[in-house]
């Protein structure tokens, strides 16, 4: 029988599918599992469901002799080396589409709470600080009507960008490929080269996915560009943005404020940063929906079974090879 290892709890629906194909172990705690104590757990496995932060490397790739699929439970599979598992003939596998809504709507909390600086007025209640209507009492910025700037017109940025018609927003967009333009009507979308859209936009959210020419896609030049009362944010990955860079932007009032779910080096944080009050900062919860986490971890061990039955993956990341 083949064994499986699941290196987090996931739900009992996704754990019956992979029950009908093999041997479960799953890591029950709450710690992240990674490096020598990962691979004493995958290194006789034929399968092991991964989460985004489990880095499998190539070293750990070679040695598990038996390792047929890492299902990845997420969009993204940079955690994973990707070029060794081809090379060792080891099927990676991820989770897209499942996901695009639940991120999309954290996407639009992040834009109105920090617009409207929810969490800075929840904490002034919670002080015991609120004494009554002020006129001047927690004044944000309007997003209807503004200039919405969207990196990464994929799965995600789509749905953000279909979001965005409800508040009459003026939605502008870069990607690496120019949508058809029957695509850019249908979503009343405009593309923008990445330096305009940083300069005009008011809220400028990204949804691109991370690889050498993403990474610090955001820099200090890049933040130099934007106006004094802009707001940017990002549920896609960390590495996006010059993390420290932010940082120095927002402690110096150079920008409105910042939004974030996902960090540069998550956990860990830039230090200071969570003494601003101009930013918000949520623990990588983009899908975090009772529904959306139950699909992710179904489709992943979906990739398992059919992999282990001897079928084709559904969403394939890797070439096909033979190990």
């Amino acid at each position: 029988m083949a064994k499986i290892f699941v290196t987090s709890k996931i739900s009992e629906s996704a754990l019956d599918l992979l029950k009908s194909v093999g041997e479960v172990e799953v890591w029950e705690s709450e710690e992240t599992l990674n490096g020598d104590a990962l691979f004493e757990k995958m290194k006789d496995k034929d399968a092991v469901l991964t989460m985004v932060n489990n880095f499998v490397t190539d070293d750990m790739i070679s040695r598990a002799s038996n390792l047929k699929i890492i299902g990845n439970c997420g969009v993204g599979y940079n955690n994973i080396d990707i070029e060794s598992a081809e090379k060792h003939g080891v099927i990676v596998t991820n989770t897209p589409d499942v996901l695009n809504d639940a991120t999309a709507d954290l996407t639009w909390a992040l834009i109105l709470g920090i617009a409207r600086r929810i969490v800075e007025a929840d904490k002034f209640v919670r002080e015991g600080k609120f004494k009554g209507w002020l006129p001047h009492l927690f004044i944000g910025n309007m997003v209807y009507g503004k200039k919405l700037g969207i990196i990464g017109m994929g799965r995600i940025g789509t749905a953000v960008c279909e979001r965005a018609k409800g508040f009459h927003m003026e939605v502008y967009y870069y990607n690496r490929r120019r949508l058809p333009n029957e695509k850019e009507e249908a979503l009343n979308a405009r593309y923008m080269d990445l330096e305009s859209l940083l300069r005009e936009c008011d809220y400028i959210t990204i949804h691109a996915p991370l690889n050498e020419d993403s990474y610090h896609l955001i820099g200090r030049d890049e933040l130099n560009l934007m106006k004094k009362d802009a707001y940017l944010i990002n549920t896609s990955r960390g590495p996006l943005i010059d993390e420290q860079a932010l940082y120095e932007h927002l402690k110096a009032g150079k920008i409105a404020g910042a939004a974030l779910d996902v960090y540069e080096h998550e956990p860990e944080i830039v230090e200071g940063m969570t003494e601003l009050d101009n930013v918000i900062l949520l623990p990588h919860i983009g899908s975090a929906t009772y529904e959306t986490r139950t699909k992710m971890a179904e489709l992943a061990a979906n990739n398992i079974a059919n992999v282990l039955s001897g079928k084709a993956p559904i969403t394939p990341v890797t070439k096909m090879n033979e190990r």
